[in-house]
């Protein structure tokens, strides 16, 4: 059965096609709708990889930088240093140790360098710091009638006589706290450059971060009064004058001690 419309139905619904957009009755080919389809959806596939292609690529990221090697940096710094003069001027340009921004002074050594006793403190102080020299506060004023007592001095004309001075450490650590194991391994090169450039007879370690540093060990109260070696040197470990002055009893075993070095000193011949 075919509807019939009225001639002023069938013009309204050719109106509202017209409006519609539909501008021809009868295309001349015939239009495939599922075609159309799978066209539409291969373009909605290929959208998102259109897009991704068309934006600019990102920059590489830069390279890492290079690691620090603080103690490969101090070796070939203090392997470099062929006077002590180098040896002090490549710690100026030492930059791994935070110590050195904080200090006042580079706190490099004291007394004749041609010297048979070389002493090994720890690290600089209040004073040390100020002065730019190595044991000049009270614990110093100790070490200096200590060495008396058994006929040396820093100041000493004669290389017999007379000491040389230094410290694991050439910056005051904040608070005179004790330095860190990474500062000691960082900065233990330049010691041992700084022995060999000196060549004592004798090394002594005073205190515990000496012998840790030095020795790789603690315990000063059972390491003092005997003699061991430390670089390939006799070294005694004694008791840090700082430590005597906070336990005054402990001087009978220094003076044991400060008597086993002046024999020491007298067996062996002059450098």
């Amino acid at each position: 059965m075919v509807l019939a419309l009225a001639p002023h139905d069938a013009l309204a619904a050719l109106d509202f096609q017209v409006a519609m957009g539909a501008d021809e009755a009868i295309a001349e080919a015939p239009l495939d709708r599922y075609a159309l389809s799978a066209a539409l959806a291969e373009q909605k596939a290929a959208a998102p990889e259109a897009r991704a292609s068309a934006r600019p690529k990102a920059a590489p990221p830069p390279p890492p930088p290079p690691r620090a090697d603080p103690i490969g940096d101090a070796r070939a710094l203090a392997e470099a240093a062929a006077t002590l003069e180098a040896l002090h001027a490549a710690l100026e340009t030492f930059e791994h140790c935070d110590l050195k921004r904080g200090a006042r002074s580079l706190v490099f050594c004291d007394g004749r360098p041609q010297a048979r006793v070389m002493i090994v403190g720890e690290a600089p102080g209040r004073d040390e710091d100020i002065q730019g020299r190595p044991f000049v506060g009270r614990a110093g004023q100790l070490l200096d009638r200590m060495l008396a007592a058994i006929g040396l001095a820093r100041e000493a004309a004669d290389a017999e006589s007379a000491v040389y001075i230094t410290n694991i450490l050439p910056w005051r650590p904040p608070q005179n706290r004790d330095p860190e194991p990474e500062e000691i391994a960082m900065l233990k090169p330049f010691v041992e450059r700084h022995v060999e450039l000196v060549a004592p007879d004798l090394l002594v370690l005073m205190g515990n971060i000496s012998c840790q540093a030095l020795l790789g060990r603690r315990g000063i109260t059972r390491l003092r009064g005997t003699w061991t070696e430390a670089l390939g040197r006799p070294a005694m470990p004694m008791f840090h004058p700082a430590y005597l002055l906070r336990n005054p009893a402990a001087k009978r075993e220094a003076w044991a001690d400060l008597l086993a070095l002046k024999a020491r000193l007298g067996k062996g011949a002059g450098k």
